[in-house]
């Protein structure tokens, strides 16, 4: 099998944005371009991925981390010159080399497969991939000659009248026969309107040379869509969207309103889910099926079990099990743990904790830096006290236990297996099991002061 090489044109800034973030970085459901670029070039069973970055640099090496090398392009003069600072890396290499632009987040690693598959075929130095366009505007156009095969590519700004009216469109993804590039692309010339380095030029050079030329031009136009401005990026977003739930719904997923639906692209779900409008789910989400999601739940980096129900509600970065019911407005917080047929309903706030199976926080609650066991059930309005102003501190509730609504368990603080904290307490020191504990004011009575503060008021 033929070497395989890519690389990612990153390096622009992006003026059109309008923004402080570097273009490429601008996420798309949200994950940034480039890295959805980088994750279908991944596909390829690539030997060496390349990105050519400028200004942001950083920022985009720690975005992509180790999936990738990178090159800088220190001035921007075109995509040729971008392509010629990976000529250290790829320039004795045999192979075939992809380039790919970073602001292309709905090109799929499917159709990069069938451009490799027809350079393939094909024996070309160079393929390719075009895609027709109702309105080419602003895009190059492959211009073929009698016989069907491509001569050239020309730039918008660069193209004649009758130029401009083709309709078949370079999309900005190339493959190559990676020696071949690199010889080529020391004969690109600037002599244009923008008097830059065009990557394009490479394909004529290559023609001039009786080289095989080849195009694959792929059904769906949105993967060409390469985003410069706001208008683009809402475009991107929109399209992918649909893309992430229709797969889902062709998978078994039921989502009741699609348009008012957000799934990030690394979300799994099972079999006969049902998500309402207004969801919410990005990250490393996996849903098992039968559970339920919504409406209006926002739900990020989660496991979530079988049969278990989400409403109304918001959980991050925690594992929930099965048959769980959350909310309506409860907020799991990260680095939580819930167990099988648990509940924790409406306003209360889990941080940091682990529930046991079949425990219970049904409302009004506050769980935070807390160690709750399996059975327990906690009244309404029970608070973990979890912070001096200084430390966070640990409270633990051992099995079956049943905690009093409107108590204050004062961590460190343990309250032990099947033992009960009486309504209203305020609980300091450990609880023994089976104990029943009350840390509250006795009651006093005063008869007939309502009418003393009446005449008093009188006076």
């Amino acid at each position: 099998m033929t070497n395989r090489y890519a690389v990612v044109l990153a390096a622009g800034q992006g003026t059109r944005m309008k923004s402080k973030l570097y273009k490429v970085l601008h996420p798309v459901c949200g994950k940034p371009m480039v890295q959805h670029v980088v994750d279908q070039l991944n596909t390829l069973n690539l030997q060496e991925l390349i990105t050519v970055v400028g200004f942001g640099a950083e920022k985009v090496q720690d975005q992509l981390g180790e999936d990738s090398h990178y090159v800088i392009q220190e001035e921007q003069l075109g995509t040729g010159h971008a392509v010629l600072q990976a000529e250290d890396i790829l320039a004795d290499k045999e192979g075939t080399t992809v380039v790919v632009c970073g602001d292309t987040p709905l090109l799929t690693g499917k159709t990069l497969q069938k451009l490799l598959d027809q350079h393939d075929e094909q024996k070309a130095k160079a393929t390719i991939l075009t895609a027709h366009a109702e309105d080419p505007s602003g895009y190059g156009r492959v211009i073929r000659g009698g016989n069907g095969q491509v001569e050239r590519i020309v730039e918008q700004k660069d193209a004649s009248e009758e130029e401009q009216a083709i309709q078949e469109i370079n999309t900005g993804t190339y493959c190559f026969d990676n020696a071949a590039l690199f010889e080529a692309l020391k004969n690109v010339s600037n002599d244009n309107v923008q008097g830059e380095y065009y990557l394009p030029d490479v394909i004529e050079i290559l023609k001039d040379q009786a080289e095989v030329i080849s195009a694959y031009q792929t059904p769906d136009f949105s993967e060409s869509l390469g985003v410069n401005d706001r208008v683009a990026l809402s475009k991107a977003e929109k399209l992918m969207k649909q893309r992430i739930n229709e797969q889902h719904m062709r998978s078994g997923v039921t989502i009741v309103d699609p348009e008012q639906t957000y799934i990030g692209p690394d979300v799994k779900i099972g079999q006969d889910v049902v998500i309402y409008p207004g969801c919410v789910i990005e990250g490393d989400t996996q849903i098992s099926d039968d559970a339920v999601v919504g409406p209006h739940s926002t739900i990020t980096d989660c496991h979530i079990g079988k049969e278990t129900v989400v409403k109304q509600s918001v959980a991050a970065n925690s594992r929930i099990g099965e048959r769980v019911q959350i909310g309506p407005f409860a907020h799991i917080r990260p680095q939580s743990s819930l167990g099988d047929d648990v509940k924790v309903g409406n306003f209360v706030e889990v941080k940091k904790a682990s529930f046991g199976d079949g425990s219970k926080a049904s409302h009004l609650s506050y769980i935070g830096d807390a160690e709750v066991g399996s059975g327990v059930n906690i009244g309404c309005g029970t608070i973990t006290v979890n912070y001096d102003g200084q430390n966070k501190h640990l409270t633990t509730i051992e099995n079956d236990a049943f905690i009093g609504c409107n108590s204050n368990l004062i961590a460190p603080v343990t309250v032990g297996e099947g033992a009960y904290v009486a309504a209203g307490s305020t609980i300091n020191e450990d609880v023994p099991a089976e104990a029943l504990s009350i840390a509250r004011s006795r009651q006093t009575n005063k008869e007939g002061y309502a009418n003393k503060m009446k005449s008093i008021k009188k006076d």
